[in-house]
């Protein structure tokens, strides 16, 4: 584990990692550009020459027997295994729908907040050296609960042309009927665009590499998107009083995610002694005290925190600054990453600073409802006009007018 001096020089560490080294933008563009031009035709295409699958304009979407077949292959215990972490992330967000908010005044006007849910949600799932189930629920039960319409979902075939049975499997527990074998750029422009195979979605959420995350940024405006993702990351404030073999094994769990980065910060030098005895990768920095540790951990604005303090309660109150918060030794982020509840779809990158966690209302729309009565509209009119007559708007004015004559 490298030391570094300060907290500027372990951002300028953490931006060297977090930079594009590939021009890949041109690159994705041009297989957008395809896709919406030749539809299914270039998807088709591309399957052949990224993923060395040939398949046909039928085969693009994955059949109702195939997603049935895909229990033969799993025992009945690991089916059990997911339904136990799907009950535990929809539990956990059947608390979080928002609430519609009405005012009524006296004077009869009224003002309303509605909450739509999306038409059509796309889940990108990865599934290159391992199928990545958990993006499935992980991604999926928060577009559930806040109650959009259809949720479709899109995973890059295997060598054999099948969808990987796990993906299929945990997809069918959570009621998904429309699955395609499309993986990469093109994936996520088909499901912006929309082919004569894919419908179009509103928005788009699941991880990927950086040419999913490219193609995500590209259609950031057809479409919505849930982020921006870079390397997964953790930020861990250690006392004195932890335990170091714990904080080494969560550091090396985050090493397993593409480029992950972990981060040591911490009031004790007998800590970062024997975390570097073990020569785990990552980064430490010695602070001054835990107030410190917390205005660290603010500034690098990291995907997952963990406390690992004798107290890690009483820190919660200085943290503003993380996509979600591991307090004590027994909260291991492996637990966020499967079991506990809250989505594992995070900010990164420092941008927890002003993005949320995945939640439900990623799938709503906030709209909002007025209803005037005419002594309503009276009461207001005169500030109205004084405010519009300042920004030149006479018609405004004049809207009003007509109806208080």
């Amino acid at each position: 584990m490298r030391v570094v001096r300060n907290v500027n020089s372990l951002e300028k560490l953490l931006l060297k990692r977090r930079v594009r080294k590939n021009k890949i933008d041109e690159r994705v563009s041009k297989i957008i550009k395809g896709v919406a031009q030749r539809g299914d035709d270039a998807l088709v295409e591309y399957t052949k020459k990224f993923d060395k699958v040939k398949i046909s304009n039928k085969e693009l979407r994955v059949t109702e027997s195939e997603i049935s077949a895909a229990f033969n292959e799993l025992d009945s215990s690991l089916v059990k295994t997911f339904k136990v972490a799907i009950d535990n992330v929809s539990r956990f967000y059947k608390h979080q729908i928002p609430k519609a908010v009405r005012i009524k005044d006296p004077n009869g006007k009224t003002t309303l907040t509605r909450y739509i849910p999306l038409n059509r949600v796309g889940v990108y799932v990865p599934a290159g050296t391992a199928p990545l189930v958990s993006s499935v629920y992980m991604a999926v039960i928060p577009a559930l609960v806040a109650g959009v319409k259809e949720i479709v979902l899109a995973t890059p075939p295997r060598a054999d042309k099948c969808v990987n049975p796990f993906i299929l499997a945990v997809a069918s527990l959570l009621k998904i009927k429309k699955i395609y074998r499309i993986g990469g750029a093109q994936a996520i422009a088909a499901m912006s665009l929309g082919t004569k195979t894919v419908e179009r979605v509103d928005k788009i959420v699941g991880p990927g590499n950086e040419f999913v995350t490219e193609a995500k940024r590209q259609v950031f405006g057809k479409v919505d998107i849930d982020m921006l993702a870079g390397p997964s990351e953790v930020v861990i404030i250690a006392s004195k009083d932890a335990n170091p073999e714990h904080i080494i094994a969560d550091v090396e769990a985050q090493m397993e995610h593409h480029n992950g980065i972990g981060i040591l910060v911490t009031n004790s030098r007998k800590i970062i002694r024997e975390v570097r005895k073990r020569k785990v990768a990552g980064f430490a920095l010695r602070v001054r005290n835990l107030d410190e540790a917390c205005s660290v951990a603010n500034r690098i604005a990291p995907e997952h925190l963990e406390i690992l303090t004798k107290k890690p309660a009483a820190l919660l109150k200085k943290i503003t600054n993380a996509g979600a918060i591991f307090l004590g030794e027994n909260t291991p982020v492996a637990l966020g990453d499967y079991t506990a509840g809250p989505s594992h779809v995070l900010p990164t990158g420092g941008s927890a600073r002003f993005f949320s966690s995945l939640s439900t209302r990623e799938f709503l729309k906030e709209v909002h409802v007025i209803n005037y009565t005419k002594r309503a509209l009276q009461e207001e009119a005169e500030v109205l006009e004084k405010i519009a007559s300042l920004e030149g708007m006479n018609k405004h004015i004049e809207s009003v007018k007509k109806r208080l004559i």
